[in-house]
C-alpha cells in the first residue's frame, strides 16, 4: 500500500539524533509524501530547514493552541510572513484545545482566528488540531462556529488526528473539510472514529502518524515515526472495505490534491 503521513513532526527534539534514519526508514515502508507542521516561531523554521535538507517533505507553519498564549507580535509575523513561501503547503498546526487547555481558551481564539484569516488570506489550508475532554465537545462545536463565521467560502481546512462525534464529522464535510485519522483512532473513548471513517469519502480521507505522539497498537510506545503510519492506514482500510492498492493511491492523490504545493514525486 501507497502511503502518506499527513502530519508529523519531525523537527521534536525526540528525532534531533536520527531524523535521516527515520526517514529512511519511513521510505522503506511505502510512505512516500510526509508534511511537517510548525506549532510555534521556532518550529515553523525548523519544518522550513528539514525541507531543505530532505526536499521529498514538506512544511506548515502556524501556531498550536497550546502556544497561543506564549507568541508574541514578533513571532506571529514571522510566522505570517513565512506562510507565503513555496515550501509551505498549509497553516498550522492551529485550532483548539479545551481538554489540556495551556493556554487560555480566549487566547486559543484570537489564535485560531488569526491563523485562519492567514490561511484564507494566501489560499492555502489551515490543518487544525480539536480536543475535549473525553465524552464532551465544547471545542468541536466551538470550531465549527468559527468555520461558519466565515459564511458561504469557509477556509480550506484540515481536521488533524480526527476526534469526536459522528454528527460533527458530517457537518465538518459539509463545510469541506479533509479528515486525517491517526493513532488516536485506537484509543478508548474515541469509538466513534471507526463510523467516520467509513463516511469521509475518499477523496478528502488521510492518515498521519502525529509523530512523536499517538503511537498506534502495534507500534513503539516512546516514540511514534512515520513508517507507523501503515498500521493507521490498514485499519482505515479495513473499516472502508477498501482494497489496500486503491486505497493507497487515494491517498497520495488526496494529499497531492489538498496540499496543492506538494510535488508528486517519490
Amino acid at each position: 500500500m501507497r502511503l502518506v503521513d499527513s502530519h508529523c513532526h519531525l523537527q521534536a527534539d525526540r528525532f534531533d539524533g536520527d531524523v535521516d534514519e527515520v526517514l529512511e526508514a519511513a521510505r522503506e515502508a511505502g510512505v512516500e509524501r510526509i508534511l511537517v507542521p510548525g506549532w510555534n516561531a521556532w518550529s515553523s523554521v525548523a519544518a522550513l530547514d528539514l525541507v531543505d535538507r530532505h526536499p521529498w517533505l514538506n512544511a506548515a507553519v502556524g501556531v498550536h493552541p497550546h502556544d497561543a498564549a506564549k507568541v508574541d507580535d514578533d513571532d506571529w509575523h514571522q510566522i505570517a510572513r513565512s506562510a507565503s513561501d513555496p515550501r509551505v503547503v498549509a497553516v498550522g498546526e492551529t485550532g483548539l484545545d479545551y481538554d489540556r487547555v495551556f493556554s487560555p481558551i480566549l487566547a486559543q481564539l484570537a489564535n485560531l482566528r488569526r491563523n485562519l484569516a492567514l490561511a484564507t488570506e494566501i489560499g492555502k489550508p489551515a490543518i487544525l488540531h480539536c480536543r475535549s475532554p473525553q465524552g464532551e465537545r465544547e471545542a468541536q462545536d466551538a470550531l465549527l462556529r468559527e468555520l461558519r463565521a466565515f459564511g458561504s467560502e469557509p477556509p480550506h481546512v484540515v481536521i488533524h488526528s480526527f476526534s469526536g462525534p459522528v454528527d460533527y464529522a458530517v457537518e465538518m464535510l459539509e463545510l469541506g473539510a479533509v479528515i486525517s485519522f491517526s493513532g488516536l483512532s485506537f484509543r478508548t473513548g474515541e469509538e466513534a472514529t471507526a463510523d467516520v471513517a467509513r463516511l469521509v469519502p475518499s477523496d478528502r480521507l488521510l492518515v498521519e502518524t502525529d509523530s512523536p505522539f499517538l503511537a498506534p497498537p502495534g507500534g513503539p510506545r516512546a516514540r511514534n515515526t512515520p513508517e507507523w503510519v501503515r498500521i493507521t492506514a490498514d485499519w482505515v482500510a479495513d473499516r472502508r472495505d477498501a482494497d489496500p492498492d486503491r486505497f493507497g493511491d487515494d491517498l497520495v492523490e488526496t494529499y497531492d490534491r489538498v496540499f496543492t504545493g506538494a510535488p508528486a514525486r517519490l
